[in-house]
């Protein structure tokens, strides 16, 4: 793995992907997805000048965080239990992955108790796969403004994760109707969301190109996790 040319490349995909479609690169920021990656990699990320780093899991996140610089941000893009929250208020600086009312609202109840406001994404499950977490649009709709009335939590927009295909451009469609999405909550709450979270190492071009300023990026930074390359040298 080389890691300054694979951001490199990801940096020059990011600014071609914001040409083709009349936005400033700087529009979409890069978060590096550091799940199985250790501490020693984080910060030679950071001293790359990444400054942005999302983890899945709660426990490795609590190894991991302390042992990272301290100069950068967290954020949890996994799923989240409830009896997990008040750990995450702690280590993170945003959740991305609230689906659901009564998850909102033990996150909001333990901020209070942090003394601490907590940016959220709201996670749909837009193609309403069974075996994915999310939002169901129309539910999101009936609850968006009630997340939005809780006094610890700033609502600043969506995230997906669409189905899985080799093929990037069927990814398209998810897309567009997250941006749609959006649109109909910030109809709603009569306020801008200004985030959309979507897009990974194979599909994060097209989610530029449908409106993502947040696209969450592992595998085409850091190369193959490990499970993954000794799943390859066993076939």
């Amino acid at each position: 793995m080389n890691l300054t040319d694979n951001l490199a490349a990801i940096q020059q995909r990011i600014k071609a992907a914001c040409d083709r479609c009349d936005r400033e690169p700087n529009s979409v920021t890069l978060l590096a997805v550091t799940k199985s990656q250790p501490p020693e990699t984080v910060r030679a990320a950071a001293e790359l000048g990444l400054n942005l780093f999302g983890e899945n899991k709660i426990q490795e996140a609590k190894a991991k965080i302390p042992l990272g610089p301290g100069k950068v941000r967290w954020h949890f893009i996994g799923h989240l239990q409830s009896n997990k929250c008040r750990e995450a208020v702690e280590l993170f600086g945003m959740i991305q992955s609230v689906d659901r009312l009564a998850l909102a609202q033990e996150i909001n109840k333990r901020c209070e108790t942090a003394a601490k406001k907590m940016p959220v994404l709201l996670e749909v499950n837009v193609a309403g796969e069974a075996s994915k977490f999310g939002y169901p649009p129309e539910r999101l709709l009936a609850e968006v403004k009630e997340i939005n009335f809780l006094t610890r939590l700033e609502v600043q927009g969506l995230m997906t994760v669409p189905p899985w295909s080799a093929e990037p451009e069927k990814a398209r469609p998810h897309f567009r109707r997250l941006r749609e999405l959006k649109r109909e909550c910030e109809q709603v709450l009569g306020a801008p969301l200004p985030h959309l979270s979507m897009g990974m190492s194979g599909d994060f071009e097209i989610a530029i190109e449908e409106g993502a300023t947040i696209v969450r990026i592992g595998t085409a930074l850091f190369g193959p996790r490990a499970k993954m390359k000794q799943r390859a040298e066993a076939d």
